[in-house]
């Protein structure tokens, strides 16, 4: 059946197959040279023909191009037959399915001369057959035939049928040709646009870097002109703001910046290096520190004049108009020193007459307080003493009664966390009875705060223009006045009374204001403190020597014998005596005033003298009993007891010793009993 197709094949009108070789179905030689292999000579009848298409061509000129190119390429001639007159198939099969090679090449050798000049190499060759054998590939289906490409000549019907298309593409080309010769045209234009434009880059690059150095230069000049130009020129804001601007914050810095200018003036003047443009500063300048200087004076003297106002704060003045604008004092002191030194006198004046003034109605509200008057009749020795009540002015009127030798609550004063001071309504209106600490706490305590805050404003205010040292004199001399009203109070208030715990107490709360005065950094007020302290220490001296000298008049004033009547003998107690309930009191008071009190303070001094003044005058007393020596050393043992039973809740180093002391004593006379 395959021997059939071949010979239908052969014998077919098909201009595919030329007349001088026969199909095999090897890989088809094309002109190109690369198929698998050669011939010496090109196909009869077929003339390849050249095509200039442009690969611009579209879409569907292409496709028509490439179905027409599967045809013969445009030939006129008519399509001719040609007779095969090569081997039988038959006999090329055979040899092809022979082993022996030789007989084939042999066979084939006349073939080979008028078909073409095919080697043994060629016979050589490998063909894929795609897996199949040659019997299979002879059965197989006639489409392996069909997809070898087939080449016959183009008939004239065929050429006029595809006329149109070629016409079609040519057409398309040359509309293609024209798009690209416009793109071709644009390409070049834009090309030239771009020489432009990188020309006209590399200029601005020239100008910036040109600019750049201009810069950079005005940069290196104005950083060196800068400073100069700055100091030889005043604005016209600044002469309005200096002439009529209204004083605050921004009049401040106004003043600060001519301030500025006029040093800058003097240091050039001293340098000798002073410009033309300095020199016609100089004037300007002097104007304008003139104008601040006249306005700075009549700014402060206003303020200076509102301090006397009645019923004013003086503080809220000093924080609000004075400590806000404190930069002008210091200017008008470096400009005018004689004008600041003037103005700082006329506020001293002020302030000194102003807390003159309110201390004096203050003081006067404290004398209205009711007093408990201790006089010499309130002593340990004194067995008949009298209550009375007072006042500041010594009027002679009944008051409730006191304890002159009891501490009580009176300690409250040192331990209050109330650290203000009563106010001189409340002091006026005040209907109950005090002891002296009181009016002392209150006119102290107000005098130190006043102190302190005009301290701190004059440091604020005055300086740096005025040294520490100068501050604390100006200080002084405000509050001489002040200061001496506080003496004469004190002096006053511990004068003529005897009550020792009282005058403690003032110690105590002197001691407390030194120490808050160091806390606060106010050491002007140290000499009024001390003042103070010297009218207290001598008259609690003075108390503590009259409270010994009661108590050795008593004992001076006991008999030498016991009695020798039975009913006075009778009549005597070991029970503890009165004065030893006062001096366990006394003692209680001053030990529980003195928990940190060292030993050199007057007061210990004077504590051992009593206490042994008050043995003298138990042993003296216990004398009465006679030969009863038992209940003698009883009424001792009681005494001491008591007295150590009084005194057992202080603290202190001193507490301490005294009970130590009293301890003893109480054991000695307990062993015998």
């Amino acid at each position: 059946m395959w021997l059939d197709r071949l010979a239908g094949q052969s014998s077919s009108p098909s201009s595919s197959q030329p007349g001088s070789r026969a199909y095999s179905p090897a890989p088809r030689r094309t002109p190109s040279g690369l198929g698998p292999y050669i011939t010496s000579q090109q196909r009869p009848g077929i003339t390849p023909r050249s095509s200039s298409l442009s690969l611009a061509s579209t879409e569907s000129s292409a496709s028509s191009f490439l179905a027409s190119s599967r045809r013969a390429n445009g030939s006129t001639l008519k399509e001719s037959r040609t007779i095969y007159t090569g081997p039988e198939p038959i006999e090329i099969l055979n040899k092809l399915l022979s082993d022996d090679g030789q007989d084939a090449t042999s066979a084939t050798t006349s073939e080979t001369k008028s078909t073409g000049s095919i080697t043994a190499e060629d016979l050589q060759l490998e063909f894929d057959f795609g897996g199949l054998s040659m019997r299979d590939l002879a059965l197989s289906e006639e489409s392996a035939v069909d997809a070898v490409g087939v080449y016959r000549p183009q008939a004239a019907q065929e050429y006029e049928r595809d006329k149109a298309k070629f016409e079609d593409l040519h057409r398309s080309i040359r509309a293609c040709d024209e798009v690209l010769s416009s793109v071709e045209t644009n390409l070049t234009s834009f090309r030239n646009d771009l020489a432009t434009v990188s020309a006209d880059i590399e200029t601005l690059q020239a100008r910036s870097t040109a600019l750049n150095v201009r810069l950079e230069n005005r940069k290196a000049v104005e950083k060196g002109l800068g400073p100069v130009v700055e100091e030889i020129s005043v604005s016209p804001t600044v002469v309005s703001k200096i002439a009529d601007g209204h004083i605050d914050e921004s009049w401040v810095k106004v003043v600060a910046e001519i301030d500025r200018r006029a040093a800058a003036y003097k240091k050039s003047l001293a340098s000798a290096q002073g410009s033309k443009g300095l020199q016609d500063l100089g004037p300007l300048l002097e104007k304008l520190v003139l104008k601040a200087i006249e306005r700075i004076r009549d700014f402060l003297v206003a303020q200076i004049k509102a301090l006397r106002s009645p019923h004013i704060n003086a503080q809220i003045i000093q924080q609000q108009n004075f400590l806000k604008f404190k930069d002008l004092y210091s200017f008008l002191h470096k400009h005018h020193a004689t004008l600041a030194d003037e103005i700082c006198l006329a506020y001293m004046n002020t302030m000194r007459w102003y807390y003159s003034n309110q201390f004096t109605r203050y003081e006067n509200a404290l004398r209205k307080i009711k007093l408990h008057a201790l006089d010499k009749t309130d002593v340990l020795g004194n067995e008949d003493t009298s209550r009375k009540g007072t006042v500041l002015s010594s009027s002679k009127i009944a008051g409730p009664p006191h304890d002159a030798f009891n501490l009580g609550r009176r300690i409250d004063l040192l331990r209050t966390t109330n650290q203000s001071a009563l106010s001189s309504y409340l002091a006026e209106e005040d209907q109950s009875t005090h002891y002296l600490e009181v009016p002392f706490r209150n006119f102290n305590l107000a005098l130190i705060d006043n102190a302190t805050a005009e301290y701190t404003f004059l440091a604020s205010f005055f300086s740096p223009a005025l040294n520490y040292s100068t501050i604390s004199r100006h200080f002084t001399y405000i509050f001489e006045p002040t200061f001496q009203q506080g003496h004469a109070l004190t002096k006053t208030l511990v004068s003529e009374t005897y009550d020792a715990i009282g005058i403690l107490l003032a110690v105590r709360l002197n001691q407390h204001f030194q120490f808050e005065l160091q806390r606060r950094k106010v050491p002007a007020a140290d000499g009024y403190l001390n003042g103070t302290a010297m009218l207290l220490w001598p008259r609690l001296q003075f108390v503590m020597n009259a409270h010994c000298e009661s108590v050795r008049a008593v004992t001076t004033a006991l008999p030498t014998r016991p009695p020798t009547s039975k009913t006075e003998q009778g009549k005597l107690s070991a029970a503890p005596h009165v004065c030893t309930q006062r001096f366990g009191q006394l003692l209680q008071g001053i030990l529980a005033l003195s928990t940190e009190a060292g030993d050199d303070e007057p007061v210990v001094t004077s504590l051992r003298r009593l206490r042994s003044e008050m043995e003298a005058f138990l042993t003296r007393y216990s004398v009465a009993f006679g030969s009863d020596k038992r209940k003698r050393e009883r009424f001792l043992y009681n005494n001491y007891s008591l007295i150590l039973t009084i005194i057992s809740d202080t603290n202190g180093k001193l507490a301490v010793e005294e009970q130590d002391h009293f301890e003893g004593l109480k054991t000695a006379f307990q062993e015998d009993t």
